[in-house]
């Protein structure tokens, strides 16, 4: 019965969904071109406030436990498991004090309205996972950036989404450089459940009434780290012991 819910609410779910999109686009151009960074932050923070409505016409809830006062104005790198897109509007709306941006890769940079504009011109970072040296370069940069201005970066370390919400190995090449590039930075392990569950019949119909929850560990100085291996070590045990199976 759930199931034959799901199509009409889904249809009305991709309705809103994409209406949101497109209506947040020309309003991030028209605050990037003609007021800057800070009020184009503003746009892209709204935005996420309304994916997230749109996704409460498919019962779906976020529950955001952050039990740490984590500081602002300095540089942070949240590491997190990856369960599917929906992981990111709550990061950045509950985080937008920090302004939080991502590593992504290429393909989202262009054809998707508001999404790849965010991408392009937020402060985040696109990368061609069939150049590896080229990434790895645009990942420096990315973490200088980050570093200078005191923001957020989000890494995925699994590198690809989990489908069923059991976590994949993490890589740690790009963790690896953001930490070498962000001396500064407080790394904040993140642990989401439940996001997979949006998408547990596939693309369509979407489940329905799943808690998408986030978990924020408590924040580590990385410069405190003589070996780096170790600490990504730690943050990968952090992450993968609060994920429910």
């Amino acid at each position: 019965m759930q199931k034959i819910l799901a199509y009409p609410l889904t249809v009305l779910y991709f309705t809103c969904f994409g209406l949101t999109l497109v209506i947040f686009h020309p309003i991030q151009w028209f605050y990037k071109n003609i007021f800057g960074y800070k009020a184009h932050k503003v746009s892209v923070d709204w935005l996420q406030f309304f994916i997230m409505r749109c996704l409460n016409i498919l019962g779906t809830t976020f529950t955001f436990n952050n039990p740490y006062k984590i500081k602002k104005g300095v540089p942070l790198i949240l590491v997190s498991n990856h369960q599917s897109m929906y992981d990111i509007p709550p990061l950045i709306w509950y985080l937008r004090k920090h302004h939080v941006k991502f590593i992504s890769k290429k393909e989202l940079g262009k054809g998707i309205p508001s999404v790849s504009y965010n991408l392009r011109h937020g402060g985040s970072v696109l990368i061609d996972r069939k150049d590896p040296i080229g990434s790895i370069k645009a990942i420096q940069d990315f973490a200088k950036r980050i570093e200078k201005n005191k923001w957020a970066a989000t890494i995925f370390p699994e590198g690809t989404r989990s489908r069923d919400g059991n976590p994949k190995p993490f890589k740690t090449k790009g963790l690896l450089t953001m930490l070498e590039h962000t001396p500064n930075a407080l790394i904040v392990p993140v642990t989401i459940n439940n996001s997979w569950k949006t998408l547990k019949y596939g693309k369509f119909p979407m489940g329905l009434g799943a808690n998408i929850s986030f978990i924020l560990h408590k924040p580590i100085q990385a410069n405190l780290f003589e070996d780096k291996l170790e600490l990504t070590n730690l943050i990968e045990t952090q992450i993968k012991n609060s994920i429910v199976q």
